[in-house]
């Protein structure tokens, strides 16, 4: 394999070099000990001076801004950046000034990585900086950066924007946008708020198994791959929900999971094949216990991330106050195409979706096309927080029948900003009704329905010993976490999201095949 190396590049190479020379190891392995960061100095310095008097801080230099025998510079740790400004008798109070006339000013660039000791002092200008006394080389960049220009009012020029770079060197994006590393601290904090809720509640977190003999708990088309030791075919899970239900009835009132689930199928803005769902079900509860406890929860995340429940998402206003509005999957169908499907059977359902201009095939049965029916023309108005509920039986193979409303099941989706954020049910714990509904599926399977469900025999006779009345969700957090930082693509709150190879990758693999 050759690498090509620019000029840049090429330079930095002879710069490492010229460093061991002269006997500094460009990447040490000793600890180098920090007492201060960026952020904690700017906002705690004027408060109490004395305790910045002697500090160890390390980062990533940023710019250099050089004065002949003294330079600023801008170093960025984690908490932010900070300026730092170096004299040439400070660092080099003996008479030999190689350090500063040869290492600093010649072998050191943008993007190094360098430990400092200093004290903190304010410039003539006003900003919070470090004087340096002390410099060390803790990491040498061999590849330039791209140069963000900021001017003084704080207003940033040449950002990195072009979405295949930041999203295939996520690293890069990272360092000099540092908005991107705010959404995700954000998601962890959505995720933190989520767990203590829940485990406030009373839940216990559980792991259940990513390869799965029997991809089950949702439609979808699964990742196929096989154990060599057992010589069986194996898939990466599509949902944990069958696990967690057989938690259940093993005495568990209360479980959850934050689960990494995979489907084979398209990616858009916001799909992504690998994603993270949020499930949990609780004993002795209801879709209805559910839809509540659900709104109460996202009202909480709003709140405690942005301390109000009023947000900006894109162009629109989203009020995420509980409650939310309720209506039925057939009423928001009619709503929006002056259709009543409720008595509808599947012919009848293909001449709508013929009148609708919605494309179909020969696999589609009464679910698929209710549910494509929905999607097409009803999903993408629900900007406002709504709970579209009950169901048809046959879009539902895993929810209770509803208690008084004949063909149709005790569930809901959640909808925001058009998009659907979470699913629930009254959980099916009748496992005669359970095999029937999954031999159904199997019928479809067999018409070319790839996303149909497998039956899980193990997950019959697991609802045979007896599973109590329970209540199940899945949110998506990915879709939740687009919401809640104002992200209009699912790739943007991904820290890695799936990418084809880079071309030359793909050409080196085949060449050592």
């Amino acid at each position: 394999m050759s690498v090509t190396l620019s000029e840049q590049e090429l330079q930095r190479r002879q710069k490492l070099i010229e460093l061991k020379e002269l006997g500094i190891n460009p990447y040490p392995a000793e600890e180098f000990k920090i007492n201060a960061n960026a952020a904690d100095i700017k906002i705690n310095f004027e408060l109490n001076q004395q305790n910045y008097k002697n500090i160890s801080i390390a980062g990533r230099i940023m710019s250099i801004r050089d004065m002949g025998k003294a330079c600023f510079a801008v170093i960025q740790d984690a908490s932010g950046r900070i300026q730092i400004y170096i004299r040439k008798d400070d660092i080099c109070p003996d008479e030999d000034k190689t350090f500063y006339d040869v290492v600093w000013k010649k072998l050191i660039d943008i993007g190094d990585i360098i430990g400092l000791e200093g004290y903190v002092f304010i410039t003539k200008t006003g900003e919070t900086s470090i004087h340096v006394n002390s410099l060390k080389l803790l990491s040498k960049s061999l590849k330039p950066l791209p140069i963000v220009k900021t001017d003084a009012d704080g207003q940033s020029f040449d950002e990195v924007t072009n979405p295949e770079f930041r999203y295939r060197q996520r690293y890069v994006d990272l360092i000099i946008n540092p908005n991107v590393k705010k959404t995700f601290e954000q998601r962890t904090k959505i995720i933190n708020t989520i767990r203590t809720f829940l485990n406030e509640g009373g839940a216990l977190e559980v792991d259940t198994p990513v390869l799965q003999s029997i991809p089950g708990g949702a439609a979808a088309k699964p990742f196929l791959t096989h154990h060599n030791a057992l010589d069986i075919p194996l898939y990466l899970r599509i949902a944990n929900e069958l696990y967690l239900k057989r938690l259940i009835v093993g005495g568990f009132d209360w479980v959850y999971e934050f689960s990494r689930n995979f489907r084979n199928e398209g990616m858009d803005r916001t799909h992504n094949p690998e994603f993270t769902v949020l499930e949990f079900y609780v004993a002795y509860r209801d879709y209805l216990w559910m839809m509540n406890t659900t709104e109460h929860l996202i009202e909480k995340i709003a709140i405690d991330l942005h301390g109000k429940t009023e947000l900006t998402v894109g162009d629109k206003i989203i009020n995420f106050s509980a409650p939310f509005k309720r209506i039925s999957i057939y009423d928001s169908i009619k709503e929006f195409t002056n259709f009543d499907v409720s008595h509808m059977n599947e012919n009848d359902l293909r001449d709508v979706c013929k009148k609708l201009h919605i494309e179909t095939d020969s696999s589609m049965g009464k679910a698929k096309l209710i549910d494509i029916i929905f999607g097409e023309k009803c999903e993408s108005n629900y900007i406002q927080p709504t709970f579209i509920t009950d169901y048809p039986i046959e879009m539902s193979p895993l929810t209770k029948k509803h208690r008084s409303k004949e063909g149709l099941v005790e569930r809901f989706e959640l909808m925001i900003n058009g998009k659907e954020i979470a699913n629930a049910y009254s959980e099916l714990n009748d496992p005669i009704d359970q095999r029937e509904r999954f031999e159904e599926q199997i019928k479809l399977m067999e018409r070319g329905d790839d996303e149909a469900m497998f039956i899980d025999n193990d997950f019959l006779r697991a609802l045979e010993y007896g599973m109590p009345p329970t209540a199940g969700i899945g949110i998506g957090i990915d879709r939740l976490c687009m919401l809640m930082t104002n992200q209009s693509s699912i790739q943007d709150v991904l820290l890695f999201p799936t990418m084809r190879p880079e071309v030359s990758h793909i050409k080196n693999h085949e060449e050592t095949i």
